[in-house]
């Protein structure tokens, strides 16, 4: 594998690689891949922290024909050092969309000015000037998208343990990790998380990318307890109903809406025991992102022994599957810019994934990272908004 390039401004070297730690819940089965979006310190090393010029403004960009963007936490987004430095990947590369987390899966919402979140504490001030920021970063021309996470949410269910998913005895069910989940078929927690969703529209956010829209799937789920009768038909109802009042709530405000999925979803025929259909939830839609991530693919998917050894392949069978099923225009992967397991990724795996988007005539695309420490080698320069098939796969697909 080629040595990672390390140049983040012309001469400082601030990018690294690392291994998530605790991420790797289990899956459903051998067959199936990671159900957890991979977690971890949601911090930049200090050392990513430099100081660097900040006198000389860049002109705002052209209009993005694609959608190409990075995941920032809101520790990121709160720190002015560490601002300055997502800002000049902004300015020299073609990346022009942030996803910005505003709710956590510890329930923690970073917007204030929320009535039902400040009267359950759950604000936390660590974006201070968020408005200021998004503000900012649109006069750059760069789209902005509020990222929320939905029904895992361990302070809203603990502190009105009505609204959380249940053990049989009553007491409040946690999964694998410990943390608690929103009931998501009661409607007060749709309101709420709609309610925050409202909010970042209203400070200037482009869109609304829900994620953990699902029903749990690590712990042990056959003890969980819902308000209604729980099944596949019920929990995909459920979901899909909140996406619609979702559309009747934002798309008055002018807001884009968009869901995360796992990679799965994109090939799967049921379920996966969650209530995701992609079919059914992109229909209600304007972007849908399955995590296809090579290291949460579990051995033989799609054939391949060890998906996250062949980045290239397990994307490019993923979104394939996808297109069979639904437009084009709506499909955004998130893709995998994080080690995990063992196998370490740098340049090389982020472009493969890059390419098998392109191969299969997909432009946009999303890079996850917890610490939000991304491979500017594997970025082209601004204004390479483009797509360049290499038909690496011209002999694969006999082989699959």
């Amino acid at each position: 594998m080629k040595k990672q390039k390390t140049n983040f401004f012309t001469s400082l070297t601030v990018f690294s690689f690392f291994v998530i730690s605790g991420c790797a819940d289990s899956a459903l089965n051998s067959k199936f891949a990671i159900l957890e979006q991979p977690q971890g310190e949601q911090e930049i090393i200090d050392t990513v922290a430099i100081t660097v010029l900040t006198d000389i403004k860049p002109e705002k960009k052209v209009k993005r024909k694609y959608i190409r963007g990075i995941h920032l936490s809101a520790m990121v987004s709160g720190s002015e050092n560490r601002r300055r430095i997502v800002a000049n990947l902004f300015d020299n590369t073609e990346l022009n969309t942030a996803v910005i987390d505003i709710k956590e899966y510890e329930g923690k919402v970073y917007i204030d000015g929320i009535k039902t979140v400040n009267a359950n504490n759950a604000y936390e001030k660590a974006i201070p000037d968020i408005r200021k920021y998004i503000s900012d970063l649109k006069e750059k021309g760069i789209y902005t998208i509020a990222r929320i996470v939905v029904f895992r949410d361990n302070t809203l269910s603990r502190k009105k343990p009505e609204l959380a998913v249940k053990n049989p005895d009553g007491t409040i069910w946690t999964d694998r990790k410990g943390v608690a989940w929103l009931d998501p078929y009661n409607k007060d927690t749709w309101d709420y998380n709609l309610e925050i969703a409202e909010k970042a529209v209203d400070i200037g956010f482009d869109e609304i990318q829900f994620d953990y829209i699902r029903f749990p799937s690590d712990g042990d789920t056959k003890n969980c307890c819902y308000s209604k009768p729980h099944s596949s038909a019920e929990a995909l109802k459920a979901l899909v109903g909140f996406l619609r009042e979702a559309n009747r709530r934002l798309k008055t405000k002018g807001a884009k809406i968009s869901i995360d999925v796992f990679g799965l979803t994109t090939t799967a025929t049921n379920d996966m025991g969650i209530g995701q259909k992609i079919v059914e939830m992109t229909e209600c839609v304007d972007y849908v992102s399955p995590m296809v991530y090579p290291s949460h693919y579990g051995k033989g998917n799609y054939g391949i022994e060890e998906p996250n050894k062949e980045p290239y392949k397990i994307v490019y069978f993923a979104l394939k599957g996808a297109l069979k099923r639904i437009p084009n225009k709506k499909l955004r992967p998130w893709l995998q810019d994080f080690s995990l397991l063992g196998y370490k990724y740098g340049e090389d795996e982020v472009k493969a994934q890059m390419q098998a988007c392109y191969d299969n005539k997909v432009g946009s695309w999303l890079l996850w990272n917890p610490r939000c420490v991304y491979t500017k080698g594997a970025l082209k320069e601004e204004g390479g908004d483009n797509i360049q098939s290499a038909n690496i796969m011209e002999n694969a697909e006999t082989k699959h």
